[in-house]
């Protein structure tokens, strides 16, 4: 797919090159600012191309079962990115919640393998440095550098894996806690793989002497990756290149169709996604095996129990992943359902905990996204429709999208903090109204996506012309 995506987008810089044609008519009235030599077909193949970079090349889902079929990956996949067409708000605050993990998870072995003892213990395995971490001091300054530095973590470790002068650099980063949060390491029990090691249970194992430290650097982790800078780099330069364009447009009073205001919502979207995943692997296949190693105190295989933190207050976030959780059980999938020789799609509900502020950030994130989303569609309300009946639509679609996820979640939030959902009749009255809920919200998401295509039938000629720069730049 990215070796697609660059080959379009060679085409594209061959045919960006200017070329005198007499046939390249320019309206000399209007300056030399337009040329009309835009047609529907660039108009729909550049929003339907940055519409699949969006859904498709963002999503780094987690590594599929060693029994999985390859059509059973193949499903999964395709049903990620309808979730990502339907609900691309949902992605950002899937990627977010997964990068505040890894912070965790960073922490947590950085803390352990900077005690001398354990450095000493893990710092040979099998002839090879095994993984330890070193402790870096704060950054100093005022807190605004303190900040960037904060911001540029996610970028660090790319640098550090391509660029760094040591070939062999063990240190646990925060590539190793996305590979791991991703179900990237695999415990083998007698030469068969036994059961995927979330990184606690890897931390409890290597503690207790079980297993031996994984001898594995980010390089050897971005090898296993499908996608690199390049791609990446691409897919959000054509991002960057469609705002450009619209804003063009824009300042300069030029018509702007509904794909196009359909699809400048998920690729502002798809910039947060790439930023929160940009350290995460992309498309692995293969966990990395780590052998179980009986010993006399631990003879048999002894895994910590997930806790369920029942008698803790209700959190903003385990509100919002129920609400999720409830909808994909409506619809037949379950996505959040513990496995054992992989993660689940979406995460598991009681995955790492949270800080509590960590949490609302999430939660105000994710709606965030999900109004922002909406408000984007909310722009074309004054635009040319072809009919009155699709500008109701469309904005009653629009209105929709941007309410419907705060409103599920005050009412969620309310009825968890009384507790009355595990009252019978309330209970009955919760999932109906989460029903309808879904039913709206998929409604609207589907009349937009249908909207954006049926208006394209009487465009207005201002929406044909198209400011003469961008056509210079190279894009797919």
């Amino acid at each position: 797919m990215h070796l697609l995506l660059c080959i379009l987008y060679l085409c594209r810089v061959v045919q960006a090159v200017p070329i005198t044609d007499l046939t390249t008519t320019c309206d000399r009235s209007e300056g030399p600012l337009f040329v009309n030599h835009r047609t529907l077909w660039d108009i729909v193949s550049t929003c339907m191309l940055t519409l699949l970079a969006c859904i498709y090349s963002s999503l780094h889902p987690n590594i599929p079962s060693p029994n999985d079929t390859p059509i059973r990956i193949l499903l999964r996949r395709l049903g990620i990115m309808g979730i990502a067409l339907l609900c691309p708000d949902a992605a950002v605050a899937w990627a977010l919640r997964q990068w505040l993990w890894a912070r965790h998870v960073t922490a947590q072995f950085k803390e352990h393998f900077s005690v001398p003892h354990l450095q000493e213990q893990y710092k040979e395995h099998d002839g090879n440095q095994a993984l330890v971490g070193h402790t870096e001091g704060e950054p100093s300054g005022p807190i605004f550098f303190r900040q960037l530095h904060t911001l540029a973590e996610p970028f660090e470790g790319w640098f550090t894996a391509y660029y760094s002068d040591q070939p062999e650099d063990y240190t646990w980063t925060q590539t190793h806690s996305f590979f791991a949060l991703m179900g990237g390491f695999m415990l083998y029990v007698d030469g068969k793989p036994y059961q995927t090691l979330l990184p606690d249970q890897l931390l409890f194992l290597i503690r207790a002497g079980s297993i031996e430290a994984p001898a594995l650097t980010a390089r050897q982790i971005y090898d296993r990756s499908k996608g690199n800078a390049l791609s990446k780099g691409l897919v959000i330069f054509q991002g960057a290149w469609f705002v450009l364009q619209l804003l063009s447009r824009a300042v300069y009073h030029l018509e702007i169709t509904h794909i196009e205001v359909a699809t400048l919502a998920f690729a502002v979207l798809n910039f947060f996604t790439y930023a929160l995943w940009w350290n995460k692997p992309l498309n692995v296949q293969c966990p990395h095996p780590v052998h179980w190693k009986p010993t006399e105190s631990s003879a048999e295989i002894s895994l910590p129990p997930v806790s369920e933190d029942d008698d803790l207050p209700v959190s903003s976030e385990i509100v919002v992943l129920l609400i999720i959780d409830s909808y994909l059980q409506m619809i037949g999938v379950d996505a959040m359902s513990p496995r054992k020789l992989r993660v689940p799609t979406f995460d598991d509900l009681c995955g790492i905990k949270l800080q509590a502020w960590e949490s609302n950030v999430l939660t105000f994130v994710g709606f965030g996204m999900a109004t922002f989303f909406g408000g984007i569609h909310c722009v074309a309300w004054f635009y040319n429709f072809p009919t009155y009946q699709e500008q109701v639509l469309w904005c009653t679609s629009a209105i929709i999208t941007m309410c419907i996820p705060c409103l599920s979640f005050v009412v969620a939030f309310a009825l968890l903090r009384s507790r009355i959902e595990h009252r019978g009749s309330e209970s009955v009255k919760f999932t109906m109204f989460l029903r309808a809920c879904l039913v709206l919200y998929v409604t609207a998401r589907i009349l937009l996506l249908t909207l954006m295509f049926t208006t394209l039938r009487d465009l207005p000629s201002n929406a044909y012309k198209m400011v003469s720069w961008t056509s210079l730049v190279p894009h797919l």
